[in-house]
């Protein structure tokens, strides 16, 4: 009995990183909040800047080249200036490029400030991750992972109805304006409540050869991906080449960082790790379910149903509430038995969400589907947690940095496959059908929504391989404030 009356006590917190944890969440909100509402807003910008939609799509794409970059560097930061520094140097970067885009005087100005804000974003957020992993000593990192979470949940769905009532009501312009007290107060905030780091390694250097292999090699994946859509499909050049390069690089740098003595900018031998590979992958299947579905759904209440960008937002907002609603409970539960069972009733549950907009056609009932929006978001809300948790299980400290860009790499790669691949099916289904034709639209979203689903019950193989219970401790050792 005495047993049981100390354990929820070590079931909090330790106050640091609840504070610190807080504290990096709101810095976050920045460039996950940006991302979302620029695309509510590329058709105002095409207008305003008197420029075609191809070319202002540049702002999305230079962004996530530029944070494609920046993110295997991040390692080495982390290790070089600290995780508070770098977590600091990444919102000024980010803030300089909000504040640039801000006054930009043409597309081509916007577009390499939107570059300049992707810098600090590919920095932020792995930065952020090894942060928390490490002064929470790998304890308790679903509750952790459930805060962290916050931003990521949050952006896709706040974040278009947010952009469409800014567009709306006032410029465009405001969009990128709203970054700018998010940042100033998140600076200060860091300063203030990060402890400071205890582990610099003033030595530490960087792998350029690695560095030049590894981050053109993500560049070029990442832009590849995202041309599958534009292109439909992989046939045309503009795919295949990027694509093509990318995996020769990403190829020869697994090569290099096998034989070299150095410790390289990504550590490949964690992939040995049943466990890390399959977390890795279920982040790739992840990263597609959810973004795929997140631009198809708010098209479909466009499209088929006539809505506009903002009412089209606000249906989706059960979804949100889904996500909130589980968040908690996953980080607590896969701290106490591991994520395997937790990631399998999250797919089962998108899979149930999504089935109805499988079957939706151009009069379906609006509370059903917002029904099935709750269901869907309620495992979401789990899904990358419980993921996140099992990546970072049983590494010892100075892999921490190492973890956070694979999973970063692997998280971005299967966004860009989702929206992609989804987009694609959709327009193949749509071939020979008028725009006008609302029956055969309709139809081509019901195909779309099939294959989420479909990804959905793929990724119920890897998870097959997530440790069952998590040990009961990492190897990694708390950093004291």
């Amino acid at each position: 009995m005495n047993a049981e009356n100390v354990k929820p006590a070590k079931e909090k917190l330790d106050p640091v990183v609840l504070r610190v944890a807080i504290i990096l969440v709101v810095g976050a909100l920045a460039p996950l909040f940006d991302t979302t509402m620029v695309n509510v807003a590329i058709h105002t910008i095409a207008t305003d800047m008197k420029a075609a939609i191809s070319t202002v799509q540049w702002i999305t794409t230079g962004f996530v080249l530029a944070m494609g970059l920046t993110v295997p560097i991040s390692g080495w930061a982390a290790k070089r200036f600290g995780c508070k520094r770098s977590y600091i140097f990444s919102l000024v970067i980010f803030l300089a490029g909000s504040v640039l885009a801000l006054l930009s005087w043409n597309i081509q100005s916007l577009i390499c400030f939107a570059v300049i804000q992707g810098i600090g974003a590919g920095l932020l957020m792995p930065v952020l991750q090894t942060e928390l992993v490490q002064l929470s000593g790998g304890r308790k990192l679903g509750q952790i992972m459930s805060i962290v979470s916050i931003p990521a949940l949050l952006g896709p769905i706040l974040g278009p109805v947010l952009g469409g009532i800014i567009v709306n009501g006032l410029s465009w312009r405001a969009i990128f304006f709203v970054n700018i007290p998010i940042c100033v107060a998140a600076i200060p905030l860091a300063l203030w409540g990060i402890p400071a780091d205890k582990h610099v390694e003033k030595k530490a250097s960087l792998d350029v050869i690695g560095m030049l292999l590894l981050s053109p090699a993500f560049a070029l994946l990442i832009y590849g991906i995202a041309q599958v859509a534009t292109h439909g499909g992989i046939s045309s050049s503009a795919v295949y080449i990027p694509l093509i390069l990318g995996i020769v690089l990403m190829a020869s740098y697994v090569v290099y960082a096998l034989k070299t003595r150095r410790e390289p900018a990504l550590n490949v031998r964690l992939f040995q790790s049943a466990n890390f590979s399959a977390s890795n992958i279920l982040l790739i299947l992840c990263g597609i379910i959810t973004n795929g579905a997140m631009l198809m759904l708010p098209l479909y209440y466009q499209e088929v149903r006539g809505a506009s960008a903002l009412y089209a937002g606000l249906w989706l907002l059960p979804q949100g509430i889904g996500m909130l609603l589980t968040r908690s409970w996953a980080g607590k539960a896969a701290d106490r038995s591991g994520s395997r069972t937790i990631v399998l009733l999250s797919l089962a549950g998108i899979a149930v969400g999504t089935l109805p907009f499988a079957f939706a056609g151009t009069a379906t009932n609006y509370i059903l589907l917002a029904v099935a929006l709750l269901i869907r978001g309620a495992g979401l809300g789990g899904l990358l947690i419980a993921i996140m948790v099992s990546a970072y299980i049983g590494l010892p400290r100075e892999q921490i940095p190492h973890a956070s860009i694979a999973t970063r790499i692997f998280q971005t790669i299967g966004g860009a496959f989702g929206s992609a691949i989804l987009a694609t099916v959709a327009e193949h289904q749509m071939a020979g059908h008028a725009d006008t034709d609302l029956h055969a639209v309709s139809n081509a979203f019901d195909v779309s929504f099939w294959w989420a689903i479909g990804f959905a019950a793929v990724a119920a193989i890897p998870t097959l391989f997530l440790a069952m219970h998590k040990k009961s401790g990492t190897k990694t050792a708390p950093q004291k404030g």
